[in-house]
């Protein structure tokens, strides 16, 4: 999303989907802390149940506050719905469940935030789904993995944690090709920034408790449904959408709910029996924060700059992984899909040897050291032994990710107190890395 669109951010974010109510007329959205509601007769309670009429029956699939945040969220993102969970980890699986079965198959890119392989590669291997991954930057890497078994495709609008772009119009259309809804995880970009739903996207997840929160007060995640994606053109592939089902009285979901049917299961299903369920005093957090989202994602990306600026000239830093960096490969994509800035969580690689990364980390004063991101504060993080730790070597390979390799979730400080506390943890490498340049050059002229 542009400038252009910064009111209708703006505005949706503080007002979508919450109208003041009488008696009270609260303008901030009520809490409503309670595990279940009454129902005014017995035959509403019978409907309701049978999901065929809308209301809430108890918190687990719905609270009036946490539909308050889902309405906002698939606002934001101009989808027709969206489900609300306790966590971006449940968002993503229960998104996958919905779509994905035992016996069957996704894509996924090789350049994943570690939860996500750990739950791609462990849990659902464990439901006998298989996962091949695809390079997000090899389109055609991506149409060679589909098989007959296909059901989803998954990427990162800017991949965790080296800020990892991809042509998403074109893996939108290879989706398509394949059958397969695509479902794009924007925790790092934000509505604010990217809209993947206008980019081809069929399904967008979130982990709220980052940017969409940003004090790193509470935990939630989302599922916005772009309502696009037509399950009925390929009955056999989705049975759980379009084939009779007891669990709902005989009926079909699509027939029931069309381009609803989607997130009606994922609730009505994966959320009832598993439990992931939103809180009602989370959700008014989140909300909260959402609040501000477009000025706090502006003011993230003007400290990035500066930081990049700083770390990119620095002799201590053999890479600086954002797209913002010039020559970077996938420069072009962010100036054509990214207007206003490929977001504040990006790595770099520290010129020395791998013991050196303890050190240096606990030399950070104002980078704390949390596995979180998208906090008002600024956070550091070494993928090797903490998010990606369970990769193997040769998936942290193809991650790209190295054991030097650091990751920052730039904060709210003023940006010229983070580089002069990155500057102070940095000036033990950077003598030696200078020593070891004025050695190479030595050796060069002693070897003409």
């Amino acid at each position: 999303m542009s400038t252009g669109d910064a009111g209708c951010t703006a505005t949706t974010q503080i007002h979508a989907g919450y109208e003041p109510q009488a008696p009270y007329r609260p303008v901030t959205v009520p809490v409503h802390q309670s595990a279940a509601y009454e129902f005014p007769d017995y035959a509403s309670a019978r409907r309701m149940f049978a999901l065929k009429e809308p209301g809430f029956t108890y918190t687990r699939t719905g609270n009036p506050t946490v539909a308050v945040l889902e309405q906002r969220i698939a606002a934001l993102d101009g989808g027709v719905a969206a489900l609300a969970t306790a966590t971006g980890q449940a968002a993503v699986a229960v998104a996958l469940l919905a779509l994905v079965r035992g016996g069957e198959h996704l894509v996924a890119s090789s350049k994943l935030y570690g939860g996500t392989v750990d739950l791609l590669t462990d849990t659902f291997a464990d439901f006998g789904i298989e996962v091949s991954f695809a390079d997000p930057a090899d389109t055609g890497a991506w149409a060679a993995a589909v098989r007959p078994q296909t059901r989803a495709f998954l990427t990162e609008s800017i991949g965790n944690p080296l800020a990892t772009l991809q042509d998403l119009p074109a893996l939108a259309a290879i989706a398509r090709e394949a059958g397969v809804p695509l479902v794009v995880d924007n925790t790092l970009a934000t509505p604010v920034l990217y809209r993947p739903l206008e980019h081809g996207a069929d399904i967008v997840v979130y982990s709220a408790t980052k940017f969409l929160g940003g004090h790193g007060a509470a935990l939630a995640g989302a599922v916005v449904d772009g309502g696009r994606f037509d399950f009925s053109a390929y009955p056999d592939k989705w049975p759980q959408l379009t084939r009779p089902k007891r669990r709902y009285g005989g009926d079909t979901l699509w027939e029931r709910h069309g381009h609803g049917a989607y997130l009606v299961l994922a609730r009505s299903k994966y959320l009832h029996d598993l439990g992931p369920s939103l809180s009602p005093f989370n959700a008014a957090q989140i909300l909260q924060g959402l609040e501000t989202l477009d000025i706090r994602v502006a003011r993230h990306g003007q400290n990035t700059r500066e930081v990049i600026g700083f770390l990119a000239g620095h002799p201590a830093v053999a890479a600086v992984h954002h797209p913002s960096v010039p020559g970077h490969p996938q420069a072009g994509l962010a100036d054509r899909d990214f207007p206003d800035g490929t977001g504040s969580v990006f790595s770099f690689d520290l010129a020395a040897g791998p013991e050196q990364v303890g050190p240096f980390i606990d030399r950070l004063g104002l980078f704390k050291l949390v596995a979180n991101v998208g906090d008002t504060r600024s956070l550091v993080a070494h993928p090797a032994a903490m998010t990606h730790c369970r990769l193997t070597p040769g998936q942290r390979a193809a991650a790209g990710i190295a054991e030097t390799t650091i990751r920052l979730s730039v904060g709210l400080e003023a940006a010229a107190d983070l580089v002069a506390d990155l500057d102070q943890a940095l000036a033990p490498l950077a003598g030696a890395a200078l020593q070891a340049a004025g050695a190479a050059v030595v050796y060069a002229g002693t070897e003409a």
